[in-house]
């Protein structure tokens, strides 16, 4: 599979012009290092993983560095923290030179805690997932957006099976102290099969036979990696009594089709959670415009007390909202946006924009499926998007 070009790419150029470093943090695999080499492809690279060069660091960071000529790119910089410091110091030394220090992580709060501690003010930070529709537009919710995984859709699940063996091994035992793999093993294949539903730990905890406690830790080890979404409610109260517990969703649907056991798409139409991973799908895309754009994610979802509900709440800033529906089925009817005209009837000093993604739009399709809702599929919906 040749390299594709990544929405993020103007970004990072755009920040190389004014700091000196920065961060790209994402899951594993997502394609963090490509990118930066193929946007800075004069920077010399340093993978911080091999034994031998991380035993460097910590016996002599300060020597490490001066063998290194910037611009550098520093893959995997989770693995020597220490260097933050070091970093810090030699930017502080020339503070006008700018676009020198390249950084990838693959563990967002605990490395985000040393930036903030050490690099503040001085690291443009992003975040990278997997690809989207608008990058590849052929992506399928099958398959998701892992470059590896598209490139070779035969060996998919074969992928998806190593994937998983790899995070549980290296990224998980790094991160915490997870002595029984099988049990957190059955833990993300049970996540899966609550995508789109609101967290609740006590549901989870209840069938691996482990503690709420211990399923709110590997949540947060999820969370960290990039592999989950925790979608919150939205905060405006519209005179309602609305829900508190977060949505879950996981970051990339190739790999929560692998974790729910759909392998084909025949399996897919069949699956009970067919509904929930197209969710999970939209939620992931719409994720992906934003952060590729440098901007907050500003994502929720809505329902109250009374059962009104609606997939997804995007602020748009200035007092304007855009409420999302996601329907996996490719024959949208006018009941189908219901939700969206409720809301928006009832929100009141907020523009409302309301969209309608299905599972498939032929071309040539109406605008909408009812007035004021326009109608698009997750390959079109970057368009649709602020």
């Amino acid at each position: 599979m040749n390299y594709l070009p990544r929405r993020l790419a103007r970004e990072l150029r755009k920040a190389a012009a004014h700091f000196p470093a920065l961060l790209v943090t994402g899951p594993r695999r997502s394609g963090k290092t490509t990118l930066l080499r193929h946007v800075f492809p004069k920077a010399s690279y340093v993978l911080l993983e091999e034994a031998d060069v991380v035993a460097r660091v910590r016996a002599d960071p300060r020597a490490f560095l001066d063998a290194l000529r910037p611009p550098v790119l520093l893959d995997e910089i989770q693995n020597a923290p220490e260097l933050f410091t070091y970093i810090r110091a030699r930017i502080d030394a020339a503070p006008e030179r700018k676009g020198r220090w390249f950084l990838t992580g693959s563990q967002e709060a605990p490395l985000m805690q040393g930036v903030t501690e050490s690099m503040a003010g001085r690291v443009a930070t992003f975040s990278l997932l997997p690809l989207s529709r608008e990058e590849c537009p052929a992506l399928t919710l099958l398959g998701g957006g892992f470059p590896e995984a598209v490139a070779a859709p035969a060996a998919r699940d074969l992928w998806f099976r190593s994937y998983v063996q790899t995070y549980l091994e290296r990224d998980v035992r790094t991160i915490t102290a997870i002595h029984d793999l099988a049990t957190f093993r059955r833990f993300m294949g049970l996540l899966a099969s609550r995508c789109g539903q609101m967290l609740n730990k006590t549901d989870l905890a209840a069938p691996l036979g482990v503690s709420v406690p211990t399923i709110g830790h590997w949540l947060n080890v999820l969370e960290i990696t990039g592999q989950i979404l925790l979608i919150p409610p939205f905060h405006e109260n519209f005179g309602k009594r609305l829900v508190k517990s977060p949505k879950l969703y996981f970051a990339d649907s190739g790999l929560a089709c692998h974790l729910t056991g759909v392998r084909d798409e025949a399996a897919l139409r069949d699956s009970p959670f067919l509904g929930a991973l197209f969710e999970g799908m939209v939620a992931s895309e719409i994720v992906k415009h934003r952060i590729n754009r440098g901007r907050d994610r500003a994502l929720y979802y809505f329902r109250d007390r009374q059962g009104l509900e609606v997939d997804f709440v995007l602020d748009d800033g200035n007092r304007q909202l855009t409420l999302i529906e996601a329907k996996a089925t490719h024959t949208p009817m006018p009941g189908d946006a219901a939700a969206l005209d409720r809301l928006a009837a009832g929100i009141k000093n907020y523009r409302c924009k309301r969209l309608l993604v299905a599972g498939a739009v032929p071309p040539g399709a109406p605008a909408g499926v009812r007035p004021g809702v326009a109608l698009t599929d997750p390959e079109r919906l970057h368009s649709r998007l602020a």
